[in-house]
């Protein structure tokens, strides 16, 4: 099982944002710190989904359990429905790629649990060239 904990930042709304991503996977942790340019923080989150989806994939998961601190994020997932158009194609990618997982879960937890996700994603903002 793949344990994973995302989060978006922003420094703006917009402004230079990131994802910050930990996986871990058969007692190997593994840390991602991802700019991802200019955004809102709400496409920020969505994005870190779906780049840590990607990298599931990528490593063939089978069972992904992930954990974000964006009810936003978990809702539209879960629904798969987002009223906002500027977030519904990111949303259909992200449903895509779950749709790859053979078991997916998705999961709000709250912000003090997921501190090292919000680390990485404020240091991915500084990554931003």
């Amino acid at each position: 099982m793949f344990e994973v904990n995302i989060d978006g930042a922003s420094a703006g709304n917009p402004g230079p944002s990131g994802a910050g991503i930990v996986i871990k996977q058969n007692g190997q942790v593994q840390h991602f710190s991802l700019p991802l340019g200019d955004m809102d923080n709400h496409l920020a989150e969505f994005t870190a989904c779906k780049k840590a989806l990607e990298i599931c994939i990528e490593n063939q998961a089978d069972t992904v359990w992930v954990r974000s601190d964006s009810q936003a994020l978990v809702h539209a997932v879960e629904k798969e429905f987002v009223k906002s158009p500027l977030y519904k194609s990111i949303l259909l990618d992200i449903l895509r790629l779950a749709d790859q997982i053979p078991l997916f879960f998705i999961k709000w937890v709250p912000s003090k649990e997921n501190k090292m996700a919000d680390e990485l994603a404020r240091k991915a903002i500084h990554l931003n060239g």
